[in-house]
């Protein structure tokens, strides 16, 4: 709809809850709570800080809100001293006291929404957040859901339990609606840059949430409704879920050919105009990417529309790491070395490079798959100290020139720029690159995705 900038008060008659809110929120005197405190909430809580607002962090992690009380982020993104800063001018706060809620002016819920194990949506930290919220709730808050989740769930789940005990929605209390649009590890944007989409339950829910927003980031776009709103970021990361199934179903397609798919991707790129360049991996990562489209499939069914194209690309990105242990045993193979008697030396186990996050890590279940396989594996990631694969803990090591000559093959899993990939090339007998993170180095022993 618009750009907002500040907010404008409607002439007609309003409520005192509205007007007295209104005013905080001008004047940045309102006091701003963020349900939980990892890669959304913390960076968020900073940014509210950083405006001039008041803002406390809750979270159920005492261990992370002890960190946060002294001063230390574990957020790649917030940087301690960052934290440090906040706590020293009385900006910041950080609890797992949720009976502080009532104390704030706003309540803003960013808490994960993960899949079950049968792929279905899981709403239990939203439910509980809600929950939390409504058995504190005051009247002249306003509420804003920032977590991913499907049409209709600020509506049909989050507003049915705020109005629980009697208070009504546009004028007792404000329900809102705006999508987080993190992108972890991104030095270029950040949540003080990137535009936030904004929706309400009602027009005065909506023009509350918009004037926070637009004090706090660097746009503000307003839509009509909160489906609309949720479904604006289901499309976002949809419409990236698909694109890397099309490149990563082109790079078996281009290996079969016998094509190099970087140097296509590189080539299309420079068209200026009905091109964006997506890029081939192991397979889809993060708490995002892997998720939300299949928030929005479910949903789609559920209202009786099969997303085929959706479906498909799930498909094709979540058989990505059975097609990097298939390639390994080929490469392999023309060594003369059976997967079984082999040491491999995983490069990277986060989804992402330079972030320490293994959500849904595709290097996780490669790792699995070359042990089932008889392989013995091990695993050098400076962001990630240590994983679990089945019952056992594996402990990063050092990529060191002895181990990196000793293991049969590395296999590059997370292009994390700290690697030295000349070095790795350079000792290891066979070097496997599933991103083109050894872009540029020729070496026999390098096979690329």
């Amino acid at each position: 709809m618009s750009t907002t900038a500040v907010l404008q008060v409607p002439t007609t008659q309003v409520t005192n809850s509205f007007e007295t809110l209104a005013g905080r929120l001008q004047t940045r005197t309102a006091r701003v709570g963020v349900l939980g405190l990892g890669y959304v909430g913390l960076p968020l809580a900073m940014a509210c800080a950083d405006a001039g607002f008041r803002a406390t962090g809750f979270d159920i992690n005492p261990e992370r809100v002890d960190g946060l009380v002294n001063g230390v982020s574990e957020i790649t993104d917030v940087h301690s001293r960052r934290v440090m800063q906040a706590l020293h001018e009385g900006k910041f706060a950080a609890t797992t006291d949720f009976s502080a809620l009532p104390d704030m002016d706003v309540l803003i819920i960013c808490v994960p929404t993960p899949l079950r194990k049968s792929r279905d949506p899981d709403l239990t930290f939203v439910l509980s957040a809600a929950e939390e919220v409504a058995a504190h709730l005051r009247p002249g808050q306003l509420v804003i859901l920032e977590s991913t989740t499907y049409p209709g769930s600020t509506e049909d789940i989050v507003l049915p339990r705020l109005q629980a005990h009697g208070l009504k929605v546009g004028e007792d209390f404000f329900l809102a609606y705006s999508p987080e649009r993190v992108d972890p590890g991104n030095a270029r944007f950040k949540t003080e840059n990137i535009a936030k989409i904004v929706a309400g339950v009602t027009p005065r829910c909506r023009r509350l949430a918009a004037s926070l927003y637009s004090q706090v980031v660097g746009g503000v776009m307003e839509v009509s409704n909160t489906r609309v709103a949720e479904m604006v970021k289901l499309l976002e990361n949809t419409f990236r879920a698909v694109n890397i199934a099309l490149v990563n179903e082109l790079a078996q397609m281009c290996k079969h050919m016998d094509i190099d798919v970087w140097e296509v991707i590189d080539a299309a790129a420079t068209k200026p105009f009905g091109f964006m360049p997506f890029f081939p991996g192991p397979g889809l990562g993060g708490h995002c990417i892997p998720v939300d489209p299949i928030y929005l499939q479910w949903k789609a069914t559920i209202d009786g529309f099969v997303p085929e194209l959706i479906h498909l690309a799930d498909k094709i990105n979540r058989g990505m790491p059975r097609y990097v242990v298939m390639r390994v045993m080929e490469i392999l193979s023309e060594a003369g070395r059976p997967l079984s008697r082999t040491w491999i030396h995983v490069l990277g186990v986060a989804y992402k490079k330079d972030v320490c996050d293994t959500r849904e890590s595709p290097a996780l279940e490669v790792i699995k798959l070359l042990r089932e396989r008889g392989a013995t594996v091990s695993y050098s990631d400076p962001f990630v100290d240590s994983i679990t694969i089945g019952d056992e803990l594996l402990e990063s090591k050092r990529p060191t020139p002895q181990l990196l000559e000793l293991c049969h093959l590395a296999l590059i899993l997370t292009d994390h720029s700290g690697f030295d990939y000349e070095e790795i090339t350079r000792q290891a007998p066979l070097v496997f690159d599933t991103r083109n993170a050894t872009r540029g180095i020729e070496a026999s022993n390098l096979r690329r995705l």
